[in-house]
Order: C-alpha cells, then sequence, then structure tokens
C-alpha cells in the first residue's frame, strides 16, 4: 500500500477519508490496494480508515486481531456489535465525505462491493459515503513501466501466434477440415510453450456462432471449420510472471472469398473501431480530461449511422489490468454511462462488434494511455484474412 499516494489523491478530490471493510473476503479491491495476503481466514468483520491528513486507524475483532498487522496505524478492537459500533463512530467522528467501494444506483457493479446494511450504519452516523470509483481506477489500473513492458511482450506472442493460427486453419481446411475447438487447443499449446497464461481459452467461433459474443467452443459439440466459412478468433493471456499485464485482441477471416454483406459490415465496423481510437486520442488534449462513456458514445453513433446500431449489445471496450477485466474506466455508455476519467498509463480495449444470425464481426484492439497521448499496442486489422 502507498500511504502517501492515498493520501494525497484523498486531498485532491477533497474528500476526508477512504473506509475499507470487508468479510470472508467479499472485497477483493480492499485486499489489491492495501496489499494483503489472500489467504487470510476472515470470518469477522474488519475497518480500516485512511484519512487525508493523519495516521490511518484499524478496527479488528479480538479472535482475528493480528489481519491488519502489516499496515500502519492505531489498532482498536472489538467483540461485541455495540463494541464495533462504538468504535466505528469514534473512527468516523473527525470526518464527513468518507470513499467507500460504493457506486452510486449500482451503476459500476465491478466496484460497488458495500453492503446496504453497512451503507445504513456509515450514513446513520451522519456521514456521506462517496464513491472510491476513480480512487479504485488510480490505484487498480495504472500500470507501471515493468507492467507495461510485460503487456508488450504478451503483445509480441499473441499477434504472431493469431497470425500463424490463420494459416493452420486453412493448412487443416485444405487438407480435410478441422473444429473449432481443436483450433482453440492450438491457441492453448502455444500459450504454454511461450509460458503464458490466460483465465478462459480464446473463442474459436465459425459462421452463426461468431454472431454470439461469448461463445465458447467445446469437444463435446464439435463444429466444423470448412472451406467457405467464416471465422472469428478472440485471444487473450498474459505472461506467466508475478503482475503481468493481459493483450487481447479480435480478428476475423474467411476460409475463401468474403461475401458482400461481410465486407459492408467489416468497413463499419472498422470505422468505427478507428473513430474510437481518435476520441481517445483527441479527448486527451481537452482540459477537462476525457471519460469512458465519451468513447463509446461516438463509436456506437457511427454504427447506427449505419442501421446496424441493434446488433452492437455490448460496451465498446473494457479495462485491461493484470485481470483481462481491469478496473478502470470502460469504454460504456450501454451497460453503464461511466464517467470514471480515462488515467494516464491504464490500457483498455477498444472492440465494436456487429453480431448478425449470420455471422458476427469484432475487431478489437488495445488502447494503451500516457498523459497526453494514445497508442494502439499492437496490430490494426485492415481487412478480412483471407484464410
Amino acid at each position: 500500500m502507498d500511504l502517501a499516494a492515498i493520501q494525497q489523491s484523498l486531498r485532491e478530490r477533497n474528500i476526508d477519508a477512504w473506509l475499507f471493510y470487508d468479510h470472508h473476503h467479499r472485497d477483493p479491491i480492499s485486499y489489491r490496494v492495501l496489499g494483503l495476503p489472500d489467504g487470510l481466514m476472515v470470518t469477522r468483520r474488519w475497518y480500516y480508515l485512511v484519512p487525508a491528513e493523519g495516521e490511518p486507524l484499524k478496527l479488528v475483532h479480538k479472535i482475528e486481531s493480528g489481519h491488519l498487522d502489516s499496515l500502519p496505524g492505531k489498532k482498536l478492537q472489538y467483540a461485541g456489535w455495540q463494541e464495533l459500533f462504538s468504535n466505528v463512530k469514534q473512527m468516523l467522528a473527525p470526518h464527513r465525505d468518507i470513499a467507500m467501494q460504493y457506486s452510486p444506483n449500482n451503476f459500476v457493479f465491478t466496484i460497488s462491493m458495500v453492503d446496504a446494511g453497512t451503507a445504513d450504519m456509515i450514513r446513520g452516523l451522519g456521514k456521506n459515503i462517496v464513491s472510491a470509483a476513480d480512487l479504485i481506477a488510480l490505484f487498480e489500473a495504472t500500470l507501471t513501466d515493468e507492467q507495461i513492458k510485460s503487456h508488450f511482450a504478451a503483445r509480441d506472442v499473441i499477434d504472431s501466434v493469431t497470425a500463424e493460427a490463420f494459416k493452420e486453419i486453412g493448412r487443416r481446411v485444405r487438407g480435410g477440415g478441422t473444429y473449432e475447438h481443436e483450433i482453440q487447443q492450438f491457441f492453448m499449446e502455444a500459450f504454454r510453450r511461450e509460458n503464458m497464461v490466460t483465465d478462459d481459452p480464446p473463442i474459436v467461433a465459425v459462421n452463426a456462432n461468431s454472431g454470439n459474443p461469448h461463445y465458447e467452443p467445446s469437444s463435446t459439440r464439435p463444429v466444423p471449420i470448412r472451406e467457405g466459412d467464416f471465422v472469428l478468433l478472440d485471444v487473450w493471456a498474459k505472461k506467466n510472471t508475478p503482475k503481468a499485464v493481459f493483450y487481447d485482441i479480435t480478428w476475423v477471416g474467411v476460409a475463401g472469398t468474403p461475401s458482400d454483406r461481410q465486407r459492408e459490415v467489416f468497413k463499419v465496423v472498422c470505422e468505427a473501431r478507428d473513430i474510437g481510437v481518435k476520441t481517445v486520442q483527441k479527448g486527451l488534449s481537452s482540459t477537462t480530461g476525457l471519460a469512458g462513456w465519451e468513447v463509446d458514445h461516438s463509436v456506437r453513433s457511427h454504427i447506427k449511422q449505419a442501421n446496424l446500431g441493434d446488433y452492437f449489445i455490448h460496451r465498446t471496450g473494457h479495462s485491461i489490468g493484470t485481470e483481462v477485466h481491469s478496473n478502470g474506466a470502460n469504454m460504456d455508455d450501454l451497460e453503464i454511462h461511466d464517467e470514471r476519467r480515462v488515467l494516464p498509463n491504464t490500457l483498455f480495449s477498444i472492440e465494436p462488434g456487429v453480431y448478425l444470425p449470420e455471422f458476427g464481426i469484432r475487431l478489437e484492439v488495445d488502447v494503451l494511455v500516457r498523459k497526453g497521448s494514445a497508442e494502439v499496442t499492437g496490430k490494426i486489422q485492415r481487412e478480412i484474412v483471407t484464410i
């Protein structure tokens, strides 16, 4: 935990304190931000208050009294509920605006960890709960130089393996055919060779299956890939090293000649993706900064103008970090109105998609933001791959 950085961030936002709270590991964000070990047996509530000025305070149950010993600050203890309530009241007494893992109306649901009863208790003490969303993005989603290097190392592997996968599909199709799950295993074998890990295997989706954004190939229901088929490859992984960062892309190809309709939809999605990248680059030069929803709005508007808006059924992009879906700003004005700022040294995808009954096209790139600038970190697909 970087106490000085947290306190400085609270002062910059005019927030009196940040209150962390957990039991039974219900708030993994707290463990990551505070640097607490994952293996603690947490059966009782603990609280950790970081004020904008002064010494932190920790409150732990007497039978789990050592759980926050790795953190700085004065320790308070409790056994009964009356003692707990009295200590929380004492901890918060000097403060009014309290940041917590909370999102109004559960908009940013990935960070909204505080239960309603705890929120009632804090508000009952006359405190104003504010969302810690931007603080979480700052301490969870901003990357070190070493992490950025790990992202580029993953890029080098995945870009190469994806290009080889298209060639392998072509070889197998001309040699009698293959199956979605076999190409999925082709990726997983390459990842093992290259010391890469992933939370789930890549998506290999043929024809109508590519119209399902979260389609999962399976050996129990094998789907063949044959001459003339449309293929979508959605690939994400990271190096198998501590604190490594994911690389996440989606490309499409045809084992033959693309249809006019496929070319038409590809053009719209390609243009929308490029508009997203330009919106980021332009927005970063603004004195007001850039919010995630603005990127989604510009991308979605272009797809709507092509009368394909009803087929774009997910956000434009997601934060990327040590998890493929991280806790920075998402490019989203559909599933939520994401007002979180796009911060320097953060990474996210731009991946518009159009999903028709017969095929779907998603074109995904990763965008790395530096102070005042942004870059696509990998190859950019400009035309449908001829497999």
